[in-house]
């Protein structure tokens, strides 16, 4: 497959959303009991989630908008030789969408395991994806989060670009947060990957930033690919 150049940007709809919810409480347990009234009744919701096991968040199985959970992991950082976890992230996919591309493109026979080739499909797809983090680790501000984000996505997209950097493209990903954002343990940032977005490099170095040769989480790629295999 040749690699992906700057000239095969094109303007289409609105690339990514930015929801940053300070102090969002994590969900601890495997499930959770809601309480929803619907006129005069009032009817309970159980809400199933999955907790991550390195950083004990919780998310839900399923989103509003319909996209599924299919995987979980945690970003860490080394910080003067230690290993400090900065969030817990689950990723969620448009099924339908992303069994329709893998099938077309693979065939009806999932392959035995995940495969490079199914990682690129993914990232190279249009098809829409969320990543929702949950903070761990306190003190943090999104200028703090927006620098190590530029950081991954300028290396994802040299090696998507043919080997050329592009700082505009590695800065527009939370762009237009507010660096005086604090974000304290338990606050939530949702960005999504959605069909007809504007920039097809950044939109490919992000999610390459979780599927890509070097990971965030490479127990959290591997689950990914596993879910990828049971669409077919």
């Amino acid at each position: 497959m040749a690699p992906t150049v700057v000239s095969d940007v094109a303007p289409k709809t609105q690339a990514s959303e930015i929801d940053p919810k300070a102090a969002a409480m994590a969900i601890s347990a495997e499930t959770e009991a809601k309480t929803i009234k619907k006129g005069n009744d009032a009817e309970e919701e159980v809400i199933r989630v999955e907790t991550e096991a390195k950083t004990g968040v919780s998310f839900p199985i399923k989103l509003s908008d319909g996209k599924m959970l299919s995987s979980t992991g945690a970003r860490k950082k080394t910080i003067m030789g230690l290993g400090i976890k900065i969030y817990g992230f689950g990723m969620y996919v448009d099924n339908n969408g992303m069994k329709e591309v893998l099938k077309g493109k693979i065939g009806d026979k999932a392959p035995t395991s995940p495969t490079n080739e199914l990682y690129q499909l993914v990232i190279d797809s249009d098809v829409a994806i969320t990543v929702k983090m949950v903070i761990v680790y306190g003190s943090l501000t999104m200028k703090m989060v927006k620098k190590n984000y530029d950081e991954g996505l300028g290396s994802s997209i040299k090696k998507l670009n043919g080997g050329r950097k592009s700082e505009e493209l590695s800065s527009k990903v939370m762009g237009n947060a507010s660096d005086d954002i604090k974000l304290p343990s338990g606050s939530e940032i949702e960005i999504s990957r959605l069909p007809g977005y504007v920039l097809q490099t950044k939109g490919k170095a992000y999610i390459h930033l979780y599927l890509g040769d070097d990971p965030f989480d490479k127990e959290a790629k591997e689950k990914f690919g596993l879910s990828m295999l049971s669409l077919f």
